[in-house]
């Protein structure tokens, strides 16, 4: 008699061990658990720690509350302007209600992607190639909106969308190439006739001044020799210049001589005349 009670004792007690482990449950830190009973979910979500369901009755789902990093496939598309590109983006977004994750919606991580994939391809069509390229802070805010719309009735929240990389046809490339360069191209050429420009004024105005003083350009005519001179590569032809020409010809002149006075034309002829 005494034995058939320990066993009896025994097998209750393995069979509430086994219950036990059956029902017990650990959630983790970052994990919220929902659980169905008998296939209506339970109003009250279970926290992070230790928790008991009923076995066998309770069926317990974790779901992870952490931000997902997802990256967005590469779409092709034409933007309004008709260039064909070829973007791809990176979403973050979390749970913040894991009931609503887990009943409306079957798989939200996979209805966020193609969420993400359809709204991508659209700011694609809406917007030119200079904003796709330059005006990428706008572009994500407008995208983040239009996922965050459908998704917050899922239980999901977004929390960013980054454009990540613009791919253009090459030949696309090499036209905006040649754009940059002939805008280069035609600031340097305006740079260079406003050079012109000045440096026209400034001669202008040594014109002047040496029209004015004409030994000014005789100065200018050999600093430009011993400039030339410099270089003993070259054979240097020294053209000679008419007012030097001129000098030489007014000191070879005699210098005339002055008029005489009626004094000195009386004497000489007193002279003569006593001769």
């Amino acid at each position: 008699m005494v034995e058939a009670l320990v066993a009896a004792a025994a097998t209750v007690a393995s069979a509430g061990v086994v219950c036990l482990m059956a029902a017990a449950r650990v959630v983790k830190q970052y994990e919220r658990g929902v659980v169905f009973r008998l296939g209506r979910v339970r109003s009250s979500v279970r926290g992070p720690g230790f928790t008991l369901i009923l076995p066998f009755v309770d069926r317990l789902r974790k779901v992870n509350m952490q931000i997902v990093t997802m990256p967005v496939p590469a779409q092709d598309g034409i933007t309004r302007d008709n260039v064909t590109v070829r973007v791809d983006a990176v979403i973050y977004f979390k749970v913040v209600d894991a009931s609503e994750a887990i009943v409306q919606v079957e798989d939200y991580r996979f209805a966020v992607s193609q969420m993400a994939q359809t709204s991508l391809r659209s700011i694609i069509g809406k917007s030119d190639l200079d904003d796709l390229l330059s005006n990428r802070e706008k572009l994500n805010q407008g995208l983040e909106l239009m996922i965050d719309s459908p998704a917050m009735g899922w239980g999901v929240q977004i929390d960013r969308v980054e454009i990540k990389d613009v791919s253009l046809p090459e030949t696309m490339k090499r036209s905006m190439a040649r754009q940059a360069e002939a805008d280069r191209e035609r600031r340097a050429r305006v740079i260079n006739a406003d050079a012109e420009l000045q440096a026209s004024k400034k001669l202008a105005e040594a014109a002047g001044v040496m029209s004015d003083q004409p030994a000014a350009l005789q100065l200018r005519l050999l600093q430009t020799v011993v400039a030339v001179a410099a270089e003993k590569n070259s054979t240097l032809v020294l053209p000679f210049p008419v007012e030097l020409l001129r000098f030489l010809e007014r000191a070879q002149q005699p210098a005339p001589q002055p008029p005489l006075s009626p004094s000195d034309s009386g004497s000489a002829q007193s002279g003569t005349g006593q001769d």
